[in-house]
């Protein structure tokens, strides 16, 4: 089947936005509009057949997307996320076992190292094994001046965002595959910080480089390391404090696309980072911005 070609500008919803705000973390599913995570638009094509992935922040939004679309790809697919997101990480397990694939929810704080630690081998297990780490969850609070900046805020992004992918790396170097794929998540704040993101910008630095050393120290092993940098996503993160609420409305239109992204426009990447496609694609960082350059 061929793809209806589409105009970009108006494929996903390209209005202004509701206010609305949340308490951190937010369920998706009490957002308006809910973003589009390809419920009813990915179609896969085996291009995972067999493989066991675990995707942190898998609950919604674009760790959601990968989810979804991993195992309408044919793997078997565990998610962690925070247990107040249990709502939000049920209707991904509904979604997975649609697909006749295994669903395997951890949820737990990836700022405790025992848990994080702990949640890759029980992934693993549960699973029976483990080829694809996909590294996506993260903190973002906008905080306008560095005054304001708690300590406590600072310490828990950087844990969350950067520190927790130390300690899963660790663990998970026991069971991934010459073949297997780690993914994380980094953002254009890496490379246009926004002046309120001055945590969340920097760990997204780190991210990056983190992404590129690490290519280079398992290259040889047959891994595989790349990161997505994402643009303005309609996620729960933008309504739960990552963006001034004033700015909500305008969220995503001064891309060149004209629109905030929904997390379905990042599926594909993820499943190609991960997939043989990508055998001879490592230590690269996969921008996908609505038209903000990445560099």
């Amino acid at each position: 089947m061929t793809d209806k070609i589409e105009n970009p500008l108006t494929r996903f919803y390209d209005g202004k936005f509701e206010k609305q705000a949340q308490e951190a973390p937010a369920l998706q599913q009490k957002m308006n509009p809910i973003p589009d995570c390809g419920e009813s638009s990915y179609q896969g094509s085996g291009k995972l057949t067999g493989r066991k992935a675990l995707i942190t922040g898998g609950d919604s939004g674009i760790g959601r997307a990968a989810a979804i679309a991993y195992a309408r790809e044919g793997a078997d697919v565990a998610i962690n996320y925070l247990p107040f997101e249990e709502a939000d990480a049920k209707e991904v397990k509904t979604l997975i076992e649609a697909q006749g694939r295994k669903a395997v929810l951890v949820p737990g704080d990836l700022k405790e190292e025992t848990f994080t630690r702990k949640l890759i081998h029980e992934a693993a297990e549960k699973l029976g094994g483990l080829d694809i780490l996909v590294l996506n969850a993260g903190m973002q609070q906008s905080v306008a001046k560095i005054k304001d900046l708690s300590t406590q805020q600072i310490m828990d992004t950087y844990t969350t965002n950067i520190i927790s992918m130390y300690w899963a790396v660790q663990e998970a170097l026991d069971y991934l595959p010459k073949g297997g794929s780690i993914i994380t998540t980094t953002s254009i704040q890496s490379a246009e910080p926004s002046s309120n993101l001055l945590d969340y910008a920097a760990t997204k630095g780190a991210i990056t480089s983190f992404s590129k050393g690490l290519a280079a120290q398992l290259a040889a092993s047959g891994i595989r390391v790349n990161t997505v940098a994402p643009g303005p996503i309609w996620t729960a993160l933008q309504i739960c404090g990552g963006q001034p609420a004033e700015k909500i409305p305008e969220f995503g239109q001064q891309e060149l696309i004209g629109r905030a992204g929904q997390p379905a426009e990042l599926a594909a990447v993820y499943v190609f980072l991960a997939s043989n496609e990508a055998s001879y694609v490592t230590g690269q960082v996969y921008s996908i911005t609505g038209g903000s350059f990445f560099a």
